[in-house]
């Protein structure tokens, strides 16, 4: 049943093509029946000009004959012109869809939760859509190419044909239930194997990702071998798993080649005897023949469907498990649109946790003026990262509320929160994209005026007039063309042309030499005048100027304050300032001296 379910929902994914779908599917139904029409009208041609039958009464002339030879020809036209309609609309109903299917699929993950892209492999992730789309594909194509065609007569006229001749018609039923509880056999059998099969798949697609990502790591570390080993030793596994469900579907098709045979030749035999003891004409033993031998085709045909449909399944339930994951982040109902914001954060009594185990914030509460800059300090996995995130909605927090001017940020539409905050990662995340594409992500419409300005105040002017197509420079799969520097920088630049009135620095500076560092430190300091700019830094020096540093601690705010308020302090912060880049004889001369600051960085 559940492949039944399966197959019903792949059917459902045809959206928009749903009435071309049903206008197929009455060709196909038209189609069935033609098949079955013409062979019982041959049987009763043959009838009358053998003299079999009742309808043998009178001479036989070729005027009496044409009643049943126009609807024979009439019959045979009709599936001409159905399975051209077919022909022609199948294929691209098939093409269409599982373009648009992947790109509905495509969106759906990219507004999934960083959580759920953490946990799933992004090898995974491409291989469920190419392989759950081409699946789905293959299904809609065979569905209105042959299968629908071939369910029709194998379950609404193979029955009928007990109404032509009964003791004929028994034995067809009977041989053809008879496979179908074989097909079941093997599908039972298989079921499970198939499952293993595809969990191979899955872990050879992440593999092959892993190592394609890391080349250079494993060229330095001499990895080759080993990579492709454990590549090879899953294929191994894959074969062992695949080999036995293969065995199973080739005793299937032996099958259903001897039933052909078989149905044949017993269908011939008993019309013979039936003929002779005067229980069937000559018309019904060739009108069984031709219907055994179409039926046949179809069993072949229903027989493919069904192994290739086993066969998709584990990667379509892939598809749907992964379509059917949720966005955790989505707006509310009459979320509001607000085109610019003034600035003003608070977050009131936050608390929020990855796993609903494990803290990661807990009553985090603090509030920001327009235009200020707050810097969040303290150990990894103290909650920073976090805190910033859940003000950008890449999550939501268990309780407590995020408010940007005076609104909570649930109750405005994500495109417009996101619109108006700026993220520098850490990691500088770029595409496989120009120079050009990149800087235009969060500002399509920008000019190549504002794009060289950006590039300046981010200090990457000098290494973009190096680049021989300059902003047209393509600069590989994340930005591996460039150095750690060049590509923040350019990052750097992306967030400033994208103008936000909320600006968020994480580690932004982390991977610049100290010369431009400090040079960009003085034009970031320029670009948060008149917005809010949340920095998160682990080298204090850097955040000597923010109006405000938060300490966060196991997950909570320990210290607020100033930088001399909190050295002044002497508690957590001061501590962390005293590894960094306090003089070591202010250190030794206790809390109650002036501490004297060197840039050691750190």
């Amino acid at each position: 049943m559940w492949l039944i379910r399966l197959y019903v929902r792949v059917l459902g994914q045809l959206g928009s093509d749903l009435k071309v779908g049903a206008v197929l599917s009455l060709a196909n139904i038209g189609l069935a029946i033609a098949a079955f029409a013409e062979p019982i009208l041959f049987g009763r041609i043959i009838d009358r000009l053998t003299g079999g039958g009742a309808a043998a009464a009178g001479p036989v002339t070729f005027s009496s004959l044409l009643p049943l030879l126009f609807a024979w020809i009439g019959f045979g036209l009709f599936t001409i012109g159905a399975g051209v309609l077919v022909a022609l609309h199948a294929d691209r109903l098939s093409h269409r869809r599982r373009l648009a299917t992947m790109a509905n699929y495509f969106e759906h993950v990219l507004e999934l939760p960083l959580a759920f892209h953490t946990s799933t492999h992004s090898g995974r992730v491409l291989k469920v859509m190419l392989e759950g789309s081409n699946g789905m594909a293959w299904l809609w194509l065979g569905f209105f190419r042959d299968h629908l065609a071939a369910i029709v007569a194998l379950t609404i006229l193979l029955p009928l044909t007990l109404f032509l001749n009964w003791r004929l018609g028994i034995l067809l039923v009977v041989l053809v239930f008879l496979f179908t509880i074989l097909t079941a056999l093997v599908l039972r059998k298989t079921e499970t194997l198939q499952g293993y099969v595809e969990g191979f798949h899955s872990r050879l697609a992440e593999q092959a990702s892993d190592a394609l990502g890391n080349v250079p790591v494993i060229q330095s570390f001499t990895r080759t071998k080993a990579e492709t080993g454990q590549l090879r030793s899953t294929i191994t596994q894959l074969l062992a798993a695949q080999t036995p469900v293969l065995s199973w579907w080739a005793i299937a098709s032996i099958a259903t080649r001897a039933s052909a045979t078989l149905t044949v030749t017993s269908i011939f035999l008993l019309g013979t005897w039936l003929n002779l003891t005067g229980r069937a004409t000559v018309g019904d033993v060739v009108m069984f023949m031709s219907i055994a031998t179409m039926l046949i085709g179809r069993l072949e045909q229903v027989v493919a469907f069904v192994n290739q449909l086993f066969m998709q399944a584990p990667k379509m339930r892939e598809f749907f498990e992964i379509l059917d994951t949720a966005p955790t982040v989505s707006d509310r109902p009459h979320a509001q649109n607000i085109d610019r914001f003034k600035g003003e954060v608070a977050f009131e009594n936050v608390s929020f946790s990855y796993d609903g185990k494990r803290t990661a914030i807990a009553d985090v509460s603090f509030s920001v003026e327009a235009g200020q800059t707050i810097a969040l300090v303290g150990a990894t996995g103290s909650g920073k990262s976090t805190t910033l995130g859940l003000l950008h909605r890449a999550f939501d927090p268990q309780s407590g509320a995020i408010r940007i001017d005076g609104v909570d940020i649930r109750d405005i539409c994500l495109a417009s929160l996101r619109r108006n905050i700026g993220v520098v990662f850490q990691e500088p995340m770029l595409f496989a994209r120009s120079i050009r594409e990149n800087l235009q992500v969060g500002r399509p419409d920008a000019t190549e005026a504002e794009m060289m300005d950006a590039l300046e105040r981010a200090q990457a002017l000098e290494f973009i007039q190096r680049q021989s197509d300059g902003l047209d420079s393509v600069i590989g799969e994340r930005g591996r063309s460039l150095s750690g520097g060049e590509r923040q920088r350019l990052s750097i630049a992306r967030a400033l042309l994208k103008n936000p009135p909320i600006l968020i620095l994480d580690e932004a500076t982390s991977a610049l030499d100290a010369t431009t560092e400090k040079r960009l430190q003085a034009a970031l300091i320029e670009v948060m005048k008149g917005r809010t700019t949340f920095v998160i830094a682990h080298r204090l020096a850097t955040i000597r100027n923010a109006d405000r540093i938060l300490v966060f601690h196991q997950s909570r705010v320990v210290e607020s304050g100033t930088f001399e308020e909190l050295v002044a302090l002497d508690g957590r912060f001061a501590e962390l300032a005293r590894g960094q880049f306090m003089a070591p004889d202010a250190a030794a001369a206790g809390p109650t001296a002036r501490p004297s600051l060197v840039a050691v960085g750190g």
